[in-house]
């Protein structure tokens, strides 16, 4: 495995910054993203419209655990995340993200898992257009 330690501290500062290139250079091309709020997204749609989605985040890391699955490295990373919504409201929340590697130590499968449940009045405030599961409202 890469060092996971760099990984978590490369895609933490990028997320953070709402830097795109840096992020989407630590995913593979045809990497997708799990979350609890957008739904299964490729990650090169889902963060442009996270970063679209906040005006501020701050994050502060708790811990980093390594493990496999299925032979893959997997690197799970718990972490606070300060969020801020583009409207100014504010919606912090605790996270576990769990990132699947490839070969090159690139994150093909991000898994955000954290509840929802305090933040959801909030995000459904500042985009009605997305339903209760995460998918686009409407056809």
């Amino acid at each position: 495995m890469a060092d996971p330690d760099l990984l978590v501290e490369r895609y933490l500062a990028a997320l953070e910054a709402a830097d795109l290139d840096a992020v989407l250079a630590l995913f593979a091309p045809d990497a997708t993203v799990v979350s609890p709020l957008y739904g299964t997204v490729p990650a090169r749609a889902f963060y442009p419209v996270l970063f679209a989605d906040t005006a501020e985040s701050r994050l502060t890391l708790k811990a980093t655990m390594r493990g496999t699955r299925d032979g893959r490295d997997l690197v799970s990373f718990w972490f606070d995340f300060d969020w801020t919504l583009a409207s100014g409201e504010p919606a912090p929340f605790s996270v576990v993200d769990v990132a699947e590697l490839d070969g090159e130590g690139r994150i093909e499968r991000l898994t955000i898992v954290y509840d929802t449940a305090p933040i959801r009045g909030a995000f459904d405030r500042q985009r009605p257009d997305i339903g209760q599961g995460g998918a686009p409202a409407g056809p």
